[in-house]
């Protein structure tokens, strides 16, 4: 192998077994050529952005070891969103010899002896900027900044941050989701115009998901969308229904549905934690500690499902709730122990690490980008090459967009127009109190008397690498079933063919089930050919999506390719051959 530029081999992309977080000793492909970018720069700021679960802690900690290796700095400071992040951080600088003090105050003045550095909320950092000036001045600092989105300039601890840290001799900036809903400036960070005319964040080295999945440090995550009738009473009194996730409705209609399924007194959230337990327990059979994570709205939600997983599980999950002081060594507990389900609210939405966590259900009424992919980032940390996510999720235009977008590289844009772009939710309100407290959803949920009355669920689809799979059923059916029993390990490639198997025989199930035409090898089956063409029409489109050809052109290239005529004069077999030419595109083959 080839020496890097601090000496040493070059080393393959992941390893086989991952250390503690934060501690390992040695480096993964993407970490070493960061590292060694960072030093061959030399600059006062650099900012790396990896996706959750790619190892961030590592390259930052060995960074921070070698700058006071070479004496550029004595002291290490670190900010963290929340205040188990601190403690987090601390203990895995611990670990690679770096005394790091979480428990400091601001009132405290001075951090614990035999430490050579602190570890700080973004909230502690913006209610004293001062202090902390003065600390950074008074040595050789390094800052690392742990999700450094949060530094936006019109949250305080923006100019918090510039006022305590603007002396630093390093700053570290990092983030597993570089990209905001406001067009605040964050902290320490280059925007550079693009052709457009819009400021955009510029990260000194980054590592996207799709290129983690490909090196297999991260785990491929299917996404189990739910739909299902709803029926509530509006504030004016009147009833109404609709179809979770129907797509000839309003965004108002959308959001009191998403609501309604959403409801701890409805038959929606139930039999969609039963069907979430029932694929733990089929990913438990090849991985056994194996564990769920629900991610709740508010408190009264959070342990209104606690109760009705301990109903389906007869096992009491564990509940994170903000304000509870404990929350802390709760994490810690359940990330050591082999218990099936954790309950949280916001705690474990971002950054916290627990690597045994599979299994999802999205069970919020949160919708912006940065809160989806903080989210679902505590599902795809790897410990070994195989292990699969899923997350549970309602199927609603907005989280659709989100999962199947899971490879789109995004950065901070400044110089648009500041407003929510779906319309219904407000993002991080909660950011402006404290670190730790727990997400909002916008007025346009909570404003008024609402009152869900019922609530069905229905299995919809799974959606995958940009690719759509299943042909829908009832809750407890077959259609559901082919996809919750899906092995626990499997590689990215695997969980593809796997899928795309799995609705070939779905749609020869339902062909079989189709009403008996006579005479029947004369009339073709038109129910076969709509599925067929719905589903080919999401496949294009999910195609279109992923690569940014026209839906037209992807049509054109599949006739070309396939034969045939327009996809309305198509039969089933011609149909069927452009359905398989389309994923084979999605896994790489031409």
């Amino acid at each position: 192998m080839a020496d890097t530029l601090f000496g040493g081999p070059a080393l393959p992309p992941a390893y086989p077994e991952r250390a503690a977080w934060g501690t390992a000793q040695k480096l993964r492909a993407w970490q070493q050529e960061a590292l060694d970018l960072y030093f061959s720069r030399n600059a006062r700021d650099f900012l790396a952005v990896a996706t959750p679960g790619a190892g961030k802690t590592t390259f930052a900690l060995r960074v921070a070891s070698m700058l006071l290796e070479a004496g550029t700095v004595n002291r290490v400071t670190i900010v963290a969103p929340t205040d188990h992040l601190k403690r987090q951080w601390a203990d895995a600088a611990a670990r690679v010899g770096i005394a790091i003090d979480p428990n400091f105050k601001n009132a405290d003045g001075q951090h614990g002896r035999g430490f050579i550095g602190v570890a700080l909320t973004y909230a502690q950092v913006a209610s004293k900027p001062l202090l902390h000036r003065a600390k950074t001045e008074a040595a050789r600092t390094l800052v690392i900044l742990d999700e450094i989105h949060h530094g936006g300039e019109a949250l305080s601890w923006g100019d918090g941050l510039r006022e305590a840290f603007d002396p630093a001799i390093r700053r570290l900036a990092l983030t597993g989701t570089p990209f905001r809903s406001d067009t605040s400036p964050i902290p320490f960070v280059d925007y550079v115009e693009d052709r457009d005319g819009i400021r955009r964040s510029k990260a000194d080295y980054t590592y996207g998901y799709g290129n983690a999945l490909r090196d297999h440090v991260v785990r491929p995550v299917m996404f189990m969308a739910y739909s299902g009738q709803m029926r509530w009473r509006t504030s004016a009194g009147e009833e109404m229904a609709a179809s979770l996730g129907e797509a000839a409705v309003t965004k108002d209609i959308t959001s009191q549905a998403w609501r309604t399924a959403l409801n701890p007194t409805g038959e929606w959230i139930p039999a969609v934690l039963a069907g979430a337990d029932k694929r733990l327990s089929e990913v438990r059979r090849s991985v056994p500690d194996a564990g769920g994570l629900v991610i709740a709205t508010d408190h009264e939600d959070a342990r209104a499902y606690a109760g009705q997983l301990k109903r389906i599980t007869g096992e009491s999950p564990t509940v994170i709730l903000s304000d509870d002081a404990k929350a802390s060594s709760k994490i810690e507990e359940f990330t050591a122990s082999d218990k099936r389900w954790m309950v949280a609210v916001r705690m474990v939405s971002e950054g916290v690490d627990v690597p045994r966590l599979s299994v999802g259900v999205y069970a919020t009424s949160t919708s912006t980008p940065l809160f989806f992919a903080q989210a679902v980032g505590r599902f795809v940390r790897a410990r070994k090459r195989g292990e699969t996510a899923s997350v549970f999720l309602p199927s609603v235009p907005q989280l659709m967009a989100l999962a199947n977008s899971m490879e789109a590289e995004r950065d901070h844009a400044l110089d648009r127009p500041e407003k929510d772009d779906d319309g219904l939710f407000t993002p991080e309100d909660s950011l402006m109190a404290e670190a730790n407290s727990e997400d909002k959803a916008s007025d346009s949920l909570t404003k008024g008397k609402f009152e869900a009355l019922d609530s069905q669920a229905s299995f919809d689809r799974v959606l995958f690498d940009g690719g759509e799979f299943g042909t829908g059923g009832e809750v407890g059916s077959e259609e559901e079933l082919d996809f919750l029993g899906i092995p626990g390990l499997l590689d990215a490639e695997q969980v593809g063919t796997l899928l795309r198997q799995r609705q070939h025989e779905q749609l020869n199930r339902r062909k079989g089930r189709a009403p008996a035409q006579e005479p029947a090898a004369a009339i073709p089956d038109h129910r076969m050919l709509m599925d067929l063409r719905n589903e080919l029409a999401k496949n294009v489109a999910a195609w279109s999506a992923r690569t940014g050809t026209p839906h037209g052109v992807v049509h054109t290239k599949l006739r070309t390719i396939c034969g045939g005529p327009p996809v309305a004069q198509a039969n089933e077999e011609q149909l069927q051959k452009r359905l398989r030419k389309l994923q084979d595109w999605f896994i790489g083959r031409s």
